[in-house]
């Protein structure tokens, strides 16, 4: 992990956890594993403090820990670093949820973001006391986690092991892929009586299966959208829906995280699928040429591979990402250096050797500006240099030098997404100076909110409550809403860079042998 990626951990877990878990996670972060007294030492906070710290972050999922090679009943912890970033899509999780299962499956998520973890009797009596949903009733509230859990976006936590020695050696935890997504038994009637006070958790059957947040489900379906949205506007929205059938048949028989292809589709598959589920009288009748569009198109999302029933398909994954990622990379080239700037960086791409001389040929660029913004590539690392040296013709003769452009793919997307780290965390410090520079006036303006919304609520007048609102001056008013302008914006950056970190990660996980911390169940 880069520096950069460590700068923007630290100032995502000041910003949802304090000083305390920042200082350390900074601490793990530095080091593979580390034990309870040396973060102790470390970070100068108490032992009390740190282990607070700890069971914080191991409550999210941030941090695992084993029992130590040398002493068994001493615990090492180490920083799961790949899914700190998670925690800035936590609201992207929220609107994907409600978008599919409505307010109640959005209040679960949101109770499962805020504690971390928790049972699923926990979940729902904090959902049916402190849920804004009081007219649903609690078993809606569990069939909606249980489908929740079959949909795989909610899973199980491993099972605490209860043995003799307990009590003095590290907690080990049984973890069985087969019951990741079991069903807990939700008693109605004793969820009920918890509520009235008359039991407590602890008695409830399933106070020993932990749940959370499946986030490489929630990823999967980012992933996915991203394919289908660059479909639709290159294709046409019948192409789009047609690959969106493609994916949920490769899901049958395919890991959602195999890295470069997908299992073989038959054409009999893709057509049974669409004339079961489809409307889209569109799509069947011309299931053929779309199909046809898909393959024949530069992206190289779907590929033909054989002629067996009708046609043998697969989704390659690796082109289909490859090619997103240099549209995003040629696209901040264009931003940066112009257009011109861009082809010189698409055609060093498309001939992967050439010379200068070559370049502004094929580039079609007068030399002078060739050779500028072809330096300008070089110093910014969009493009590398290639020495070839020949041997001359004499003993003593110089020897001859070849100076051929090249990109080395794997390192321009590396850079770009450290980059992207960078501006990231910038735009957190950023907006977080603006809050706390202007904090006198933020709070004296949600004060003043308050007092005139209890005021419309006892029925004063409007002359009243205008006076009321005059205490807030235009000078103050005017940077008020400077202040509210820039930090919508820098939210907005945020969102946006989330989204090309997003992108760059996925060609790292599919162009590359790379550890990515993606796995199928977490």
């Amino acid at each position: 992990m880069s520096a950069d990626y460590s700068h923007l951990s630290s100032a995502i877990l000041e910003q949802c956890f304090g000083k305390v878990v920042q200082a350390v996670s900074d601490c793990l972060f530095s080091a593979t594993t580390r034990t309870l007294g040396q973060i102790t030492s470390a970070t100068k906070f108490s032992r009390k403090e740190v282990a607070l710290a700890l069971a914080v972050l191991v409550k999210y999922r941030l941090v695992d820990f084993v029992a130590s090679k040398q002493n068994p009943f001493l615990a090492e912890y180490a920083l799961r670093r790949e899914d700190v970033l998670c925690l800035l899509r936590y609201p992207r999780y929220i609107h994907l949820v409600q978008t599919k299962y409505g307010n109640v499956g959005a209040s679960i998520a949101e109770e499962l973001i805020n504690s971390g973890s928790d049972t699923a009797s926990g979940i729902l009596i904090k959902c049916l006391t402190e849920g804004e949903n009081k007219a649903e009733s609690p078993e809606s509230y569990r069939n909606t986690f249980l489908q929740m859990i079959t949909d795989h976006y909610i899973i199980k936590r491993p099972e605490l092991l209860v043995g003799d020695d307990q009590d003095e050696s590290v907690p080990k935890f049984e973890s069985n892929e087969c019951d990741f997504f079991r069903h807990p038994h939700i008693d109605l009637q004793l969820v009920a009586k918890i509520r009235k006070g008359d039991a407590t958790l602890a008695d409830a059957k399933d106070n020993t299966m932990v749940w959370n947040l499946n986030c490489d489900r929630f990823h999967q379906d980012f992933r996915d959208t991203i394919m289908v949205d660059a479909i639709e506007r290159k294709l046409g929205e019948n192409a789009a829906e047609c690959f969106r059938f493609i994916l949920k048949i490769m899901y049958n028989t395919t890991d959602p995280w195999q890295r470069k292809l997908s299992n073989q589709i038959t054409f009999v598959e893709i057509k049974q699928a669409i004339e079961r589920k489809s409307n889209n009288l569109d799509l069947m009748k011309y299931l053929d040429q779309y199909i046809s569009l898909l393959t024949d198109d530069s992206l190289g999302f779907f590929r033909r591979v054989g002629d067996m029933g009708g046609g043998v398909y697969v989704v390659d994954m690796e082109h289909a990402f490859e090619s997103l990622a240099f549209v995003c990379v040629e696209s901040v080239i264009t931003e940066r250096f112009g257009s011109k700037a861009a082809r010189i960086f698409r055609v060093i791409r498309c001939k992967k050797y050439i010379e200068q001389e070559d370049l502004q040929k094929e580039a079609m660029i007068p030399s002078k500006e060739a050779k500028s913004l072809a330096y300008n590539l070089f110093q910014e690392q969009f493009i590398h240099v290639k020495i070839i040296k020949k041997p001359g013709g004499g003993s003593n003769g110089p020897a001859k030098a070849f100076y051929l452009f090249q990109v080395k793919e794997k390192d321009t997307v590396r850079m770009l997404l450290d980059a992207s780290y960078k501006s990231l965390y910038n735009t957190i410090e950023r907006s977080n100076f603006e809050k706390n520079e202007h904090k006198g006036l933020i709070e004296k303006s949600q004060r003043l909110d308050s007092i005139v919304e209890t005021m419309k609520e006892r029925g004063e007048t409007d002359e009243y409550i205008a006076e009321i609102v005059e205490t807030f001056t235009p000078p103050e008013c005017e940077i008020l809403n400077k202040v509210k302008n820039r930090i919508k914006t820098l939210s907005k950056a945020e969102l946006t860079l989330d989204d090309t970190i997003f992108l760059l990660q996925m060609y790292q996980h599919h162009c590359t042998s790379l550890p990515t911390g993606i796995r199928k169940f977490k």
